[in-house]
């Protein structure tokens, strides 16, 4: 393996975690507010599908993110709804946002667009696409540092290049500002944010909110950047990943962006291995190929983990006393 393939395959490797990580990060806001967020797949599903919607209909990228934000803020209002409001159990609550999100994208899909819940194919001006850096071009055939720059940091969507950056930009919010402290307190001790006379309901809405804005562009990447259109449960568990990546990563961004980055090394290897045939064993099926990234970060998290506390409050609905 020479250091183009290396290349390619740590190149696939961000494109594939991009969407883990603007979920994981996402789940880190509202769980670090006590809002247990199982819903993250049912969200990646419901911006996914809006998001391939509006570019269908109206040929921008743009408004397609915009409605992908939109279709994941409509999901976190109705998990707020009835986990902070209504004080509903809140994983029986994102486990039915999952169920509706996957049978409402397939039934509009195919009642709208007689596809079989497919939208129509995208074009690359209704697409996110590659982005190349200054002078990616002209340092191409550079040795080392040519391959690194044009193939390894450049040539990514806006979306990759945002969601790298949200990661610092969500420690320095949750570790250094008032705000991130704030929200961190409510997921400890909301009676103590409640005594000091701020809002726990205020507080856990603006978490959702922040929550849907990043797994809505998440989700918009699955169909508008990475690819070009949308296909029936096209998020594959990635919710459920970036979930399992916030548990490892104990509800930090920096560890949660490693954790991310591994299962989507994992998903690069087992495409490269896809039709490849193995000494004394042959061709092995793409099927079992496809489960090899899930089954290695079961095994990666069962056993490394260690000891992972979460928030105190995360999961228990706040009653404010009279």
């Amino acid at each position: 393996m020479d250091l183009i393939d290396i290349v390619n395959i740590l190149a696939q490797t961000v494109r594939l975690a991009t969407p883990l990580i603007l979920a994981c990060l996402a789940g880190l806001y509202s769980e670090r507010a006590g809002i247990v967020d199982i819903g993250l797949e049912g969200k990646l599903l419901a911006s996914a599908f809006t998001a391939a919607t509006v570019a269908a209909l109206t040929g921008s990228p743009w408004l397609a993110l915009l409605a992908g934000i939109g279709g994941a803020l409509l999901f976190s209002g109705v998990h707020g709804l009835a986990s902070i409001n209504f004080k509903g159990n809140q994983t029986i609550s994102g486990v039915a946002l999952n169920f509706l999100a996957a049978g409402l994208t397939t039934y509009l899909g195919t009642s709208w667009f007689k596809r079989g819940g497919f939208t129509p194919q995208l074009s690359a001006d209704q697409r996110f696409g590659p982005l190349q850096l200054p002078f990616a071009a002209e340092l191409r055939n550079v040795p080392i540092i040519g391959p690194i720059y044009s193939g390894l940091i450049s040539g990514y969507s806006l979306i990759t290049y945002f969601a790298i950056l949200a990661v610092p930009i969500t420690a320095w919010v949750l570790f250094r500002t008032r705000f991130g402290l704030r929200l961190r307190a409510v997921g400890e001790n909301p009676k103590a944010i409640d005594t000091a006379g701020i809002s726990v309901t205020l507080l856990r809405y603006q978490a959702l909110i922040i929550t849907a804005v990043l797994v809505g562009i998440g989700g918009a990447y699955l169909s508008i950047a990475a690819g070009a259109g949308f296909i029936p449960n096209m998020a594959a568990g990635r919710g459920y990943i970036a979930l399992a990546a916030l548990i490892f990563a104990k509800w930090k961004p920096w560890p949660a962006l490693l954790v991310c980055l591994m299962f989507g090394f994992l998903d690069a290897v087992q495409l490269r291995l896809q039709g490849i045939k193995f000494p004394y064993i042959g061709e092995i099926p793409v099927q079992a190929i496809q489960v090899l990234p899930y089954i290695l970060t079961v095994i990666l998290l069962a056993g490394f983990i260690g000891r992972a506390v979460a928030p105190k409050a995360a999961g228990l609905p706040y009653t404010k006393e009279r």
